[in-house]
């Protein structure tokens, strides 16, 4: 525990939401036992009103994000790496072909981008969310149902303390329904209703199963909710929080209010006066389908999150390595041998990093999880089993894994036997290509060391690398002794040979 408190105590950190109306960043320390807010940006970029049909970032929002980064990320600039996350979310998710423009934006902010799954942006939305409540000493226990509508998305999430029991993403959010059902700002009772019934008709997927579950109170976050409850209070609807009696007069003065530049209500902002009909039309179909009376409100959503998650990794308590081991479990996977292979390639990795550029924590990391892995697809037939591994990596659920992420390790789990291509590998964004195929490679050898799954698989005395190429030197005679594992690296370095990796074994 002192470990723990010792690797918070003082350390800054960023977390940044690129969500599909705003861009968030917040920089906060860890002192005294929390966390300390020292600075905030928010910058309304609309990437979602940006999405053509194709699913397309028209230049003009490119050049908006691009700007707004490359801001942020002056603040940024002199920030390690492990103490920054950035995470796309739902727009992101959506482009076709978006690898370009990421990398752009990530040189712009000079740091990593991340795109996340919705159902991991539903987790981190918890995580900010739950911490708020557990600080707060007015605060309920219990089961929590927490709703965040972001601009493209609603995430909808239940919860007990610091754990996720339910969630789901649903694709309706303030933009894009504001885009889709009060186009041009034209407001109209037939178009809310239009608009509300296709909130409800996206929740019919989870109504019965929420319902099952059950919750103690409803929390909203972000945006849309706290504007929301702005103007509920402003008006006089409510004291606080948002009742279903307060959201329908809500409801009934948009319906009513003609052209959305004619809408006069008290707290409105002039940000939030083009996309308010379309959050209120998707909250209202929140709380029909779930049935929900009151909504409490919470100022953290998923930056504070991603913060919370950052801490955890800092602190060696990456919900990673427990997705990991869930898989372990789940697909039977020889744990003592898979402990083998690891700690093979980590020795490996230990060898060559700096002549193949692989030094960071990240990439030991990815090898290591890959290693405990790589033979899930066995609890499904022998016959192709990294392939079966790499769909079973490529379509779970994993918690605290980007897609990107998820994507890498798939790659290395489907790459770490038989024939090895680099197309393997170009799904990935180019600077990670190069990274994974060399893993890969590590990942490859090391099975092929431990092959006998015995206690102590052979290692060689030195191993180099640089550019294409990796050797392997063992002592004076020690091939000619065990021929298996002679014929093992033969036969790999012909099949490298395919993917332009040269083995030598001497």
């Amino acid at each position: 525990m002192t470990q723990s408190v010792s690797g918070r105590e003082g350390r800054t950190v960023a977390a940044l939401d690129l969500g599909s109306n705003s861009f968030h960043m917040v920089v906060a320390r860890w002192a005294g036992g929390g966390l300390h807010v020292v600075d905030k940006l928010r910058e309304r970029v609309a990437l979602a009103a940006g999405l053509d049909a194709k699913r397309r970032l028209d230049a003009e929002t490119q050049q908006r994000a691009i700007a707004c980064l490359e801001r942020f990320g002056q603040r940024l600039r002199e920030m390690p790496g492990d103490s920054v996350r950035a995470v796309g979310t739902n727009t992101l998710r959506q482009l076709r072909d978006g690898s370009d423009f990421v990398e752009r934006a990530a040189r712009a902010l000079g740091h990593e981008i991340e795109i996340i799954s919705g159902k991991e942006e539903a987790r981190l939305i918890y995580l900010g969310v739950a911490h708020d409540v557990a600080h707060d000493a007015g605060s309920h226990g219990g089961r929590r149902l927490v709703v965040d509508i972001g601009g493209g998305s609603t995430e909808c999430i239940i919860g007990e303390d610091l754990e996720v029991l339910e969630c789901d993403s649903l694709y309706m959010g303030c933009v894009s329904y504001s885009t889709r059902y009060f186009a041009e700002g034209r407001l109209s009772r037939r178009r809310m209703e239009k608009a509300r019934l296709a909130a409800r008709r996206e929740l019919e997927s989870i109504r019965r199963r929420y319902g099952a579950v059950g919750w103690d109170h409803a929390i909203g976050s972000s945006g849309t909710i706290l504007a929301v409850e702005r103007i509920l209070v402003a008006e006089g609807w409510s004291e606080r929080h948002i009742t279903a009696r307060a959201l329908r007069k809500l409801r009934k003065r948009l319906q009513n209010g003609g052209r959305v530049g004619e809408l006069s209500l008290a707290g409105l902002s002039e940000e939030r006066r083009d996309v308010i009909a379309g959050g209120v039309a998707v909250l209202s179909g929140v709380f029909d389908s779930l049935g929900i009376e009151v909504m409490e409100t919470s100022q953290h959503a998923l930056r504070e999150g991603l913060l919370y998650d950052l801490l955890g990794r800092i602190e060696h308590a990456d919900l990673r390595d427990h997705t990991v081991r869930q898989l372990q479990l789940q697909y039977h996977v020889d744990r003592e041998q898979a402990a083998r292979v690891e700690r093979a390639a980590i020795s490996l990795l230990g060898e060559v990093a700096k002549g193949w550029g692989l030094e960071g924590a990240t990439e030991r990391k990815m090898l290591a999880w890959a290693a405990r892995i790589h033979e899930a697809g066995l609890s499904i037939a022998r016959s192709g089993y990294h392939r079966h591994g790499a769909y079973i990596v490529a379509h779970s659920d994993l918690p605290g894994f980007s897609r990107e992420d998820q994507q890498t390790l798939a790659a290395l789990v489907r790459g770490h036997r038989r024939r090895i291509r680099t197309e393997l590998f170009e799904g990935l964004a180019r600077p990670r290509r190069k990274t994974a195929l060399r893993l890969a490679v590590l990942l490859r050898v090391a099975r092929r060391l431990c092959r006998s799954r015995g206690a102590h698989p052979p290692l060689p005395v030195e191993v180099t690398a640089s550019g294409s190429t990796i050797a392997l030197r063992f002592d004076d005679g020690w091939l000619d002794e065990h021929p298996l594992t002679g014929a093992d690296l033969e036969e790999e370095a012909a099949l490298l040979r395919d993917a332009g990796i040269t083995l030598s074994v001497r």
